[in-house]
């Protein structure tokens, strides 16, 4: 099924299918609320200003089952600060005020999208300016009342592939999926493992004989060598847990009021670092 022509997101990947020099776009993660509320969105400034095409912001939750340990410190943080899905849609807001075409991605998890009500959230994401929401646990087999709301929002609904995806499953991501999909390069939780650029590229291949839309990878990502070649082979590259330790470090003993400057110069400056190798 084809993505929907007006969303943002498949707007950005049509730019860079067309662009002179075709790259991978480049989809940094970081999780709202963490260095802090204030910083959030001049942080989501400094991502796009730095070379972000899409930003994949994090809705903090206290059981993932996703999440490496350095996001599950961010993510705690945040929570430890109040952050919550409500507040989420209100940072997406404020950075849509100065931002109206960078696709922003919601990523978490199913238990506070469940307890805003799936027609609340959808209409209220929508209204702040998401434009694709990726819910790790919602299946393909039960995400249709999902789906469905989004769909009336013009939302995308993103999904995950995993090494261990069987055809069956690609072929249900492929008949749900809208924007892009997103394929977990490794085994086990964000951060792990050893990157394998040519067991991604052999799994990539089996993929799009069923997916037509762009298949982003992440997971395993740390520097700009590696966001290179996986580059070369998928159609977008994201990043969370490095540039959530950039960030981390660059905080560490900052006073509060220079905490949202350091965190935006720090981040910032590492990612250009990988949009330039892309």
């Amino acid at each position: 099924m084809s993505a929907q022509p007006d969303n943002r997101i498949d707007r950005t990947f049509a730019a860079l299918r067309a662009a002179e020099r075709r790259r991978a776009a480049l989809v940094p993660y970081i999780a709202a609320g963490d260095p802090s509320d204030e910083a959030t969105v001049p942080l989501m400034h400094a991502l796009v200003a730095n070379g972000a095409d899409i930003l994949e912001l994090g809705v903090p939750f206290s059981d993932p089952s996703a999440d490496g340990p350095v996001v599950q410190r961010a993510t705690q943080r945040a929570l430890d600060r109040g952050m919550n899905l409500s507040r989420v849609l209100e940072l997406v807001a404020a950075f849509r005020r100065d931002d109206q075409n960078t696709p922003v991605v919601l990523m978490g998890y199913a238990n506070p999208i469940e307890r805003m009500g799936l027609g609340q959230f959808a209409a209220r994401a929508a209204e702040a300016g998401v434009d694709g929401v990726l819910t790790v646990d919602y299946t393909p087999e039960e995400s249709a009342d999902y789906t469905a709301a989004l769909a009336r929002h013009g939302i995308a609904p993103i999904f995950l592939l995993a090494p261990t995806s069987s055809e069956q499953r690609i072929r249900q991501v492929a008949a749900l999926a809208r924007g892009y999909v997103y394929y977990v390069s490794l085994k086990g939780v964000t951060g792990a493992g050893h990157l394998d650029i040519d067991d991604v590229e052999r799994r990539l291949t089996a993929i799009r004989e069923h997916v037509t839309i762009p298949v982003g990878v992440g997971f395993g990502i740390r520097d700009a060598a590696s966001a290179a070649r996986i580059g070369g082979v998928a159609d977008a590259v994201v990043i969370g847990s490095k540039l959530i330790e950039t960030i981390e470090q660059a905080v560490a003993d900052a006073a509060p009021q220079a905490v949202a400057d350091k965190a935006a110069e720090a981040a910032g400056a590492w990612l250009k670092t990988v949009r330039d190798a892309l």
